[in-house]
């Protein structure tokens, strides 16, 4: 009995299947809600009555501004060389603080030109690192190593986020304060400060990670 000519029809048919599989196996669903891609500084239709991505673009744009017209930054003599001091998080919101400050950061050496420097103390170890094995003639470099590069602070950059809750049958009312400080790193006095406020109402609660 010849068996090779029921092979082809029946492979076939497994390879059609196979491929109908994965045509249905994908992420649509035709029943939910398609991605709606928005513009950061957008309230979107998912939200709460939290801290959300609105909220930082409006804070930090307004610090900026705010730290770029202090005196101790216009008048400085020289270039101004701030280092980050983690933000201290009050809120009900478990949310990553220090992007606050990164924004802040980027902010600020986006639009001011060389006016502030940040240095990378989050980077010190390998910066040390990199420092002793140039030390060590293990790789090449043009500089003294009897020099000490690394340069020091002239200002701490910090933040705190403070929050108050009220929940009551009618829904949750959120209020968020945002303060930032510039401290002088040799006199620890808080040469800048300023804050934002908002508070949010809504039936329900979110979730935030």
């Amino acid at each position: 009995m010849n068996l090779s000519k029921y092979r082809l029809p029946v492979a076939t048919a497994a390879l059609a299947g196979l491929i109908a599989g994965c045509a249905s196996s994908g992420v649509k669903n035709p029943s939910g809600v398609p991605v709606t891609e928005m513009r950061p500084d957008e309230r979107g239709f998912v939200a709460g009555t939290g801290i959300e991505s609105q909220d930082l673009v409006r804070v930090t744009d307004k610090m900026a501004r705010s730290i770029l017209s202090t005196p101790q930054i216009v008048n400085a003599q020289g270039v101004p060389r701030v280092v980050l001091d983690p933000v201290i998080n009050n809120t009900r919101f478990p949310i990553n603080k220090d992007i606050f400050l990164t924004r802040i950061e980027a902010e600020l050496n986006h639009k001011t030109q060389g006016k502030v420097i940040f240095l990378a103390r989050d980077r010190m170890a390998a910066l040390e690192k990199e420092r002793q094995m140039k030390q060590a003639g293990q790789v090449t470099s043009s500089y003294d190593p009897n020099v000490v590069e690394f340069k020091g602070a002239d200002f701490f950059l910090t933040g705190k986020l403070d929050g108050m809750t009220t929940r009551t049958s009618a829904g949750t009312s959120d209020y968020i304060l945002y303060t930032f400080e510039l401290i002088n790193a040799r006199t620890s006095e808080v040469v800048w400060q300023d804050y934002a406020e908002m508070k949010k109402q809504g039936l329900e609660d979110a979730a935030y990670r």
